[in-house]
């Protein structure tokens, strides 16, 4: 199925949803646990009928939601490869999870939405992906699953993506590991503000809206991305 476009999803009109990273999430506060098992089964049904499921995770006042593709359909220069992304089945079903979210008087909370992967610079991504792969998850197998590059990606989701970022061999000694902190676009600058607050400190914000890195007072980085409407890695 064809992969959406930045663009694409953004013109869905998807209210309760937000673009992190390869999939959409939302989350929605519920009142107890028990709202939320309720608020799950009609989800559950609604999945069924539409022959796909959303990634769920329930607690005692909140439903995490991702929907994604593992059949989606990624052209690059004529040839198609099948990745893990936002498609239209995932689109559409989101728009019926907002549906029942509305009828049950469950609110959707964008402000809640955070994802996390786990970033690595290296010069050498598809050496080293087979051993971090059986490191989180057991299997090689998860090494370059769903994308056309070397991400380790679990498919339980039990760990974080790990991507690795292409850099230039070197000798000198640097940070090599940095966490991507998906957030809701219009919070972003919130989270920032955030971080600034308790003590971090903007070293980069020139690629911003799509990603601003962040350091601790020892200088330890981090990014904050949104999705910029366009594709994502």
């Amino acid at each position: 199925m064809e992969m959406m476009t930045g663009p694409e999803i953004a013109a869905a009109g998807l209210t309760d949803w937000r673009k992190l990273g390869q999939g959409i999430h939302a989350r929605y506060v519920v009142g107890d646990f028990a709202a939320g098992a309720r608020f799950v089964g009609a989800i559950a049904e609604a999945g069924t009928a539409f022959g796909h499921q959303p990634r769920v995770t329930l607690g005692d006042t909140f439903v995490d939601l991702k929907l994604i593709s593992d059949d989606a359909v990624y052209v690059v220069d004529g040839v198609e490869h099948v990745v893990e992304y936002t498609t239209r089945k995932d689109l559409d079903l989101a728009q019926r999870i907002t549906e029942i979210a509305a009828g049950q008087g469950v609110r959707a909370d964008p402000a809640g939405i955070t994802t996390i992967e786990l970033a690595l610079d290296t010069a050498n991504g598809a050496k080293l992906a087979p051993m971090w792969a059986a490191l989180l998850t057991g299997d090689t197998a998860a090494a370059g699953r769903g994308t056309i590059s070397s991400d380790v990606r679990d498919a339980t989701g039990r760990v974080p993506i790990l991507w690795f970022q292409d850099t230039d061999e070197h000798e000198t000694p640097r940070q090599r590991f940095h966490l991507d902190v998906w957030v809701a676009p219009e919070y972003a600058e919130q989270r920032i503000a955030a971080a600034v607050a308790a003590g971090g400190t903007v070293v980069d914000d020139s690629e911003a809206p799509s990603y601003v890195v962040i350091a601790d007072p020892d200088g330890n980085k981090a990014c904050v991305c949104t999705d910029s409407l366009g594709i994502s890695r």
